[in-house]
């Protein structure tokens, strides 16, 4: 646990150092007025400089011009990503109020964890229909029964068409997950090593996962693989996490599980 996977910046570093001078040489090369001031034709380096400062001149400098972005879409077409307008109105139609109330999510609060919306795939007869319906998968996690619910909804129409409820099922974790995990194994003797890897590499404490940067894994139970209090990790929603300190290193976490929906940490055996 107390291991620290470092990475060698200092070649990195020099590497830019490096490359930051050679631009520089480059741009004090080929600033335009430069090239060929000294060269004939009725016009000398001051002249040249001259000519530019006032706009003027075949190599005048013109000033740049900022062009805003364009407005995103509030609505798509065909096979167009989601846009942002079309995400939250697709997740506010599928959270309805039974799911809302009788669900809940990582932190104990009411209301399922959304994990993501995405684009659904055109049913097998709508292939090559560009006027084919769009629809939505919209995907939560309900922690008070572990259950994965799926709701697509007809963007257009704003209708629920399908709702699909499945156990046993896990995808990737949300970024509300995995720092819930790091805040319960913080929390957690087992999270000492952590904290005292925090406090080596940084010279501070480590109070919660805000001061890490995440990524984390599902974790499946193998039979007789890990601690009687993670046998049911796969039936239950369980996470590995790969911590990072921010602008700094690794701090290995693997042999530690946090199981979500038992809010339980445990340690494999290595």
């Amino acid at each position: 646990m107390r291991e620290i996977v470092h990475r060698h910046l200092g070649k990195v570093v020099a590497g830019t150092a490096v490359a930051v001078a050679g631009t520089a040489v480059m741009v004090g090369i080929t600033l335009p007025g430069t090239a060929g001031a000294n060269e004939t034709g009725g016009t000398n380096g001051a002249g040249t400089q001259a000519a530019q400062q006032t706009g003027q001149g075949p190599d005048a400098v013109r000033p740049g011009v900022v062009e805003q972005a364009p407005a995103a879409a509030k609505k798509g077409t065909g096979r167009d990503p989601l846009t942002d307008d079309e995400i939250q109105r697709v997740e506010k139609i599928a959270l309805n109020r039974q799911l809302l109330t009788s669900g809940e999510n990582v932190d104990g609060d009411h209301g399922p964890q959304r994990l993501s919306v995405d684009l659904a795939d055109p049913e097998a007869d709508e292939l090559d229909d560009p006027g084919a319906p769009r629809r939505a998968d919209v995907t939560f996690y309900d922690y008070r029964t572990d259950t994965l619910v799926t709701k697509t909804v007809d963007v257009e129409s704003g209708e629920v068409v399908r709702t699909g409820t499945q156990h046993g099922v896990q995808p990737p974790l949300s970024r509300a997950e995995n720092a819930e995990a790091a805040d319960l194994l913080i929390a957690d003797p087992l999270g000492a090593g952590l904290k005292a890897d925090y406090k080596d590499a940084t010279g501070r404490e480590l109070t919660s996962a805000d001061q890490l940067l995440l990524n984390g894994a599902v974790y499946r139970a193998t039979p007789g693989g890990q601690p009687a209090v993670l046998d049911k990790c796969g039936e239950h929603r369980c996470v590995r996490l790969f911590p990072k300190v921010k602008n700094g290193p690794w701090i290995d976490a693997r042999w530690l599980v946090v199981d979500l929906s038992a809010r339980k940490v445990a340690r494999l055996a290595h």
